[in-house]
This record gives C-alpha cells, structure tokens and sequence, in this order.
C-alpha cells in the first residue's frame, strides 16, 4: 500500500481569462516540483453557470514552451486553436492534449453554441512536464473524444475508471505521452471502495474535485483536495461517502531541474530567457487569422 505522505486543499480562487474560474489544486512552485514531477499544476474550474451571451468568453493568443497542457471536460464545451493550424471543439466527457514542445500559440474559448445558449461549465486543466530531450519536439494536438476513452467497471460495481492515458486493467488510454504516465477520470458510487494498483515508483496523486473520500482506511478528505502519495507500494485504497469525481495521477519522475516563469517551463534560467526571445520573434508561429464571433 502506498503511504499517504500529505493532504492538501486548494488554493483561493481566481479566474484564467474571462471564462474559467478556477481553483489550484496544486503548482510546481508552491509545493515543489520535485514532490510532484512529472506533473506541473492543476487547475479546476467547479461546476460554474454562464449565461447566455453573444461574446466567448475564455483565454486570448498566448504562448507556452517546455511541457504539455491536458484539458478534460465534465460539462459544457471549449473550441481551441493553435499555431500548428490544429484545433478543435471539446464537450463532455472529451480531452484536448497539447503538447507546446518547442513553443506553441494557441487560444481556448467557450464554444459558439455554448456562449450563445449559455450553461454550466466544469472543466480541469493539468500541466505535465516534458524532460530535456522532448523540451525541442515539434508542437503538437491531440483530440481525445469521450468515445474513444476505455471506461472499465470496477470491481463489484462500485464505480468506474475512464484511461485517458496510461493502463489501468490491461486497458490502454489513447494519449501518446512521452514519459510513463497514468490519467484516470475515476468514479465512485456512495459507499463504493476501490483498491487502485499504481506503479511502484511512480509519483502518485489523488485529486479530490467532488464528494468526501476515506483514504487507505485513516484518512478522510474532503473535495477540492490533493492528497500525496510516497513512491514506494504498489496500491491504494480509496472509500466514498458519497458520489465521488476524482482524478488519479501517477508518472515516472524526471529527475531533472525545474525552471518556469508564466507560460515557459525549462531546465535554466538561460533557457527561460531563451524561450521569450524566441516566442519575441515569432518562432512559436501565429493563429491565422481572427477568431469569428457568434
């Protein structure tokens, strides 16, 4: 059984554009990257109702070099683009997986039919590192329809695990990542207990987003929270209270320097400054052309 090692809630809220307001389970810098590498920051924006309007709303052009963003939607819908000339439209139950790489331009907005019927809109954002050797790999979209997400029943129907990327029960995510990773969408049914086998060795969190949960048996956690595992064991054991929403991470760690500054995440200082020189000088590409409007 993995040990649990520390419990945290999440910070005091705070709006991503005009579009999501979000709450940080946790970040790099305020509980050290090296506690929860490969993965970066987690935002989530709880369930939040929009009303009808005519403008989107969400996050303008901006850049981002050195690691990867993943987007999963509970509810509601986003349209992205990005310099590569990829996008894409998003809704329930959908992933968007962008791999910034070398350096990305991209934008994320409430989708055309969402900003004009309004609605509610529930989404979280994870940010995974990249190691030195892929910072320089080409930009990169990944869409991740609901469809095409393995979901497998858990033991005596307590819940359910959707593999967004990694394995869980010989069943394979659809996400290419780049180092060793698991993304679990897990469910669980009131009174439901669920024994989830991670990898000895890998960095594990387990993100709280709804409901209140019994970890391993001693202690109960209460949403929106992360609760931290130790590296060494095999499994862990969660019971819900009630309906529960949760998210399972675990990664191999990249014993690496980590150095970020806003959108740049690298290696260096020198490595930093090197990002924004580039993305000054239009190496990150540009959107074509203007985002229409309903």
């Amino acid at each position: 059984m993995k040990t649990l090692k520390g419990v945290y809630s999440a910070a005091r809220g705070h709006w991503v554009g005009n579009g999501f307001p979000v709450r940080s389970l946790f970040t790099y810098d305020r509980l050290g990257a090296e506690h929860l590498s490969p993965f970066l920051m987690l935002d989530y924006a709880a369930p939040f109702d929009f009303s009808a309007g005519g403008q989107p709303r969400g996050v303008g052009q901006h850049p981002h070099r050195g690691f990867e963003t993943v987007t999963l939607v509970y509810q509601g819908e986003l349209e992205h683009r990005d310099s590569t000339g990829s996008g894409g439209l998003i809704g329930e139950g959908d992933v968007q997986w962008m791999t910034a790489g070398a350096g990305i331009v991209h934008e994320e907005f409430h989708s055309r039919d969402f900003t004009e019927q309004g609605g509610t809109l529930e989404i979280a954002q994870l940010w995974v590192n990249l190691p030195a050797r892929d910072k320089s790999a080409p930009p990169a979209y990944q869409t991740l329809l609901a469809d095409a997400i393995p979901e497998v029943t858990l033991p005596d129907h307590v819940g359910r695990v959707r593999v967004v990327a990694g394995n869980y029960a010989g069943h394979q995510g659809p996400a290419h990542t780049f180092t060793p990773i698991n993304v679990w969408d897990v469910r669980l049914q009131p009174k439901g207990v669920a024994r989830l086998p991670v990898p000895s060795g890998h960095t594990t969190l387990l993100v709280v987003l709804s409901g209140t949960v019994l970890v391993n048996g001693v202690e109960l956690i209460r949403e929106p929270s992360l609760v931290c595992f130790s590296r060494d064991g095999d499994e862990l054991q969660v019971e819900a209270n009630n309906e529960a929403k949760l998210l399972l991470l675990s990664g191999e760690p990249i014993d690496e320097p980590v150095v970020g500054h806003g959108p740049f995440v690298m290696n260096s200082v020198e490595e930093i400054q090197h990002a924004f020189t580039d993305f000054q000088r239009g190496k990150y590409g540009a959107l074509n052309d203007t985002r229409s409007t309903p």
